[in-house]
């Protein structure tokens, strides 16, 4: 493995000298291969790895990366030539480029796929962005002096329409080489770049109000305020003023008139007659605190036995697994380890599986490290994003806080990789391409760099722990709560012997009412757990039995009362509520099963004092909701959280005592090899909520088939006897971790065209892969969006060649059958380690 200092004279050092220079460049399509192009003389000097470069393919143009510059001419034919060098600096490090490669390669997607996912898309150009007019630029278009001829043009145009296409600059300008100039645009903050689907975005900024000069004098302001002759709403405006910048120290527009009462009109007068000046700045969107490094808080000698262990750990290993039981404290190791790489001068990455977790940990990271630490995930908006990969690229931001996106930036000098929670699903990455582990990816990231990985969890997967097991990681074990506190106990009950009316599946027993009351005596706090959200997972006709089912999926539609609309879960197609039964005509719909909307509803009926809040996916939108929420829930201004899986994961709240499992049937006949070791994260997972204080934390299981023998170890809090009971299984059917998986799903509007692909692609593997494979064989869900789907499952010893192999010939194989007239359409999804 190359070292830093390679990495940094391959990026800076690229072949100079005027002469025959070549370079593979990445462009974001889902191409085969990265292709060749030639850079000519004039272009030579500002050429290295990593810059953006204007290309053109298929008589359009990309803004594609520099991946490897060369001077040797391809044999086989003549590259065109790059139109342009559109950075003077690499917008990526080659460490990035590294890992695109290696996601391609390993995930069966291209390198333009990954780039497309990597980079904000306000760092991408292509022919179909429009550029939109900044209605706040300060630029005055009056005074050409401040354009070249070119930008003068273009900035006029967008005056008066407002948007341009790239191709309407094009002939504007009667010119292909038109990205320099729009970035120079961009740059002078004259317009901004809207990608179609994107939402439209203006420049942020903020008028500042300052005094005039001639004010600075003392002698001048006390005979201004003491010869006052003008409105006295105007003088009681300046004396806000004064009194504003002498406690914050700079004044905004809004502050001052939201202090002083008084009008935009009023404000004027005072700019027009030289006292005030009015100025506007751009102003960051993602504010930066004080770097402050607090550390206020001592480790347990639990803690520091642990931290120790990690330490050494990390002398002959890259990776380091660290069990820790639910409320161990292993966020404050995370801090201290922070701490010691932030004094080195090194950056860290702590990823966590979804947005959903961020909210509580970013307010305890700021705290302990002030504006030395950012967060970055999807909810941000593209210029947001900008701002954050710059700070990081170059070094400033220290440390970052993401869901599995965050893998992606530009890091200069990272030292350690923290994935909480690296059991979560959520950090595989389905739809779209490419279909990355964000924990098995930050493993070869962080080995570019030579740095440490740290996984923590308190229930591990399965394929981590084994590692670990076998030594290729190392693993420290945190098997007691923070302060000594106990364990929540885990109580079973049964829902078979509960009768309820027209046998119908029971939402809140009577058990759980009882503790909710108790616990609410007791000014505590509960959280229920549901895993489905709307209101009732679907609705029946009594009479002959039909469910109303989606159009475009083979899925029953879920009722949400809140919109009173049945929504597909899978398509997100809505339809109104149906009270006629398509089959048979009559009105008789029975409501089955129910969400957490229906909890809720339940909840209000029978604690009508209480104040009661739901958490999932149709409450949790915005960017800040989640957070909202949470902090009304630590605030306890909220008694009962009902939620989805949201409310299982990493959260801390010192007043809960009980939490309800509503349904655990749901959750343990799954269909899924996996299916035992997630409920049983699951469970241990939320029943972690309870009791993190005082140890006085109760857990209430409602479920069918109370002899289930996930349910026993979750009731001693047993890792180990899980995973040696699902180790023998796994071993026996060969599952992970003693095979790789590759999973393929054909997708096509016609269900016997995508069954057919299917079979060509399973005939073809037979020769050398026929004792893997596994189908072709229909999912539980086989039509979703339209288009039906096949699946194929590989399990493949792990010997790398043969994986490679495997690889290379699916990929052969989808040639074959997309160059069949017959299969064109057919879309062939390779999925590697599939979740």
């Amino acid at each position: 493995m190359a070292n830093k200092d390679t990495y940094t004279d391959l990026l800076f050092n690229a072949p100079s000298g005027v002469g025959e220079m070549y370079a593979e460049i990445i462009i974001p399509l889902a191409l085969p291969t990265t292709y060749t192009w030639a850079i000519p003389a004039h272009l030579q000097a500002g050429v290295q790895i990593g810059v953006r470069v204007e290309v053109q393919l298929r008589n359009k143009k990309y803004a594609g990366i520099i991946k490897h510059i060369f001077t040797q001419k391809p044999p086989a034919f003549q590259p065109k030539e790059i139109i342009n060098v559109l950075d003077d600096a690499p917008l990526v490090y080659l460490t990035q480029i590294k890992l695109w490669e290696w996601i391609a390669q390993y995930y069966m997607c291209s390198e333009g796929e990954v780039m497309q996912a990597a980079i904000p898309s306000n760092l991408k150009l292509s022919s179909e962005s429009i550029l939109i007019w900044n209605e706040e630029t300060d630029f005055d278009l009056n005074d050409g002096s401040q354009f070249g001829d070119e930008e003068y043009i273009v900035a006029q145009a967008l005056e008066v329409k407002k948007e341009l296409r790239l191709s309407e600059v094009q002939q504007l300008l009667d010119a292909n080489h038109v990205y320099p100039i729009i970035k120079k645009l961009i740059d002078k903050k004259v317009c901004y770049v809207w990608e179609e689907l994107k939402d439209k975005y203006k420049v942020k900024t903020e008028t500042y109000i300052t005094l005039h000069a001639t004010y600075h004098n003392e002698d001048k302001l006390a005979d201004l305020l003491n010869n006052w002759s003008r409105a006295p709403k105007q003088m009681e405006l300046l004396l806000s003023y004064l009194h504003l910048i002498k406690t914050e120290g700079e004044v905004t527009q809004t502050a001052l008139l939201k202090k002083s009462n008084a009008t935009a009109a009023q404000l004027k007068g005072l700019i027009e007659k030289n006292i005030l000046i009015a100025e506007k700045r751009a102003t960051d969107r993602v504010k930066a605190l004080p770097k402050d490094i607090a550390i206020d808080f001592t480790l347990s000698h639990a803690q520091q036995q642990a931290l120790h262990e990690v330490e050494h750990s990390f002398i002959d290993k890259h990776v380091c697994l660290l069990h820790g039981v639910t409320s161990s404290g292993k966020t404050q190791l995370y801090i201290t380890l922070i701490e010691q790489y932030i004094k080195q001068g090194k950056q860290v990455l702590y990823m966590l599986p979804e947005i959903a977790l961020t909210a509580q940990i970013i307010r305890r990271l700021q705290q302990h490290f002030g504006g030395h630490i950012a967060i970055y995930h999807s909810k941000f908006n593209p210029n947001e994003r900008v701002e954050i990969w710059n700070r990081i690229k170059s070094g400033e931001t220290k440390a970052v806080v993401g869901a599995r996106s965050s893998l992606f930036l530009p890091f200069k000098d990272l030292g350690l990789i923290i994935a909480d929670e690296e059991h979560d699903p959520s950090y595989k990455q389905q739809e779209p391409a490419p279909r990355y582990h964000a924990r098995d990816a930050a493993v070869y990231y962080a080995s570019l760099f030579g740095a440490k990985v740290l996984l923590g969890s308190a229930t591990p997967s399965i394929e981590s722990y084994f590692n670990a097991v076998q030594q290729k990681y190392g693993l420290v074990e945190l098997n007691e709560r923070f302060g000594k506190v106990d364990m929540p106990v885990l109580e079973l009950i049964d829902l078979k012997k509960l009768v309820t009316k027209a046998n119908q599946k029971i939402a809140l027993s009577p058990q759980l009412i009882a503790a909710v009351e108790t616990s609410l005596a007791q000014k505590k706090q509960v959280i229920l757990f549901q895993n489905r959200r709307g209101y009732s997972p679907y609705m029946i006709c009594q009479t002959c039995g039909w469910i109303p089912q989606c159009h475009q999926c083979s899925v029953t539609l879920t009722y949400h009362k809140a919109k009173n609309k049945l929504t597909c879960h899978y398509c997100g197609t809505t339809y109104p509520v149906i009270n006629t039964c398509a089959a048979c005509g009559s009105h008789n719909f029975i409501q089955k099963n129910f969400g957490t909307e229906k909890i809720e509803e339940l909840l209000a009926e029978q604690f009508p004092d209480a104040k009661i809040a739901r958490m999932d996916y149709d409450t949790i939108k915005g960017k800040n909701d989640h957070d909202t929420l949470i902090k009304l829930f630590e605030q306890q201004r909220i008694d009962v959280l009902v939620g989805t899986q949201m409310v299982v994961k990493g959260l801390d709240f010192e007043h809960v005592n009980l939490v309800g499992i509503i349904d655990a049937d749901g959750i343990l006949n799954f269909t899924d090899f996996r299916v035992n070791e997630r409920a049983f994260q699951l469970m241990e997972q939320v029943s972690g909520r309870a009791g993190r204080k005082d140890g006085k934390g109760k857990v209430l299981v409602q479920v069918s088939n109370i002899y289930h023998p996930v349910l026993q170890f979750v009731q001693l809090h047993d890792y180990k006897k899980l995973y040696q009971y699902e180790l023998e299984s796994r071993k026996a059917y060969n599952y992970p971790p003693f095979y790789r998986l590759i999973a393929l799903t054909f997708k096509h509007k016609e269900k016997h065209i995508a069954e057919e692909a299917a079979n060509i692609m399973a005939n073809g593997l037979k020769t050398n892969f026929g004792p893997y494979l596994n189908g072709p064989a229909q999912p539980v869900v086989d039509r979703i969006r339209n288009q039906y789907l096949w699946e194929i499952l590989i399990k493949l010893p792990k010997d790398a060649s043969l994986i490679n192999q495997c690889k290379r010939e699916i990929q052969q194989q989808t040639v074959i059958i997309q160059t069949n007239k017959l299969y064109r359409g057919v879309t062939v999804l390779p999925d590697v380690d599939p979740v």
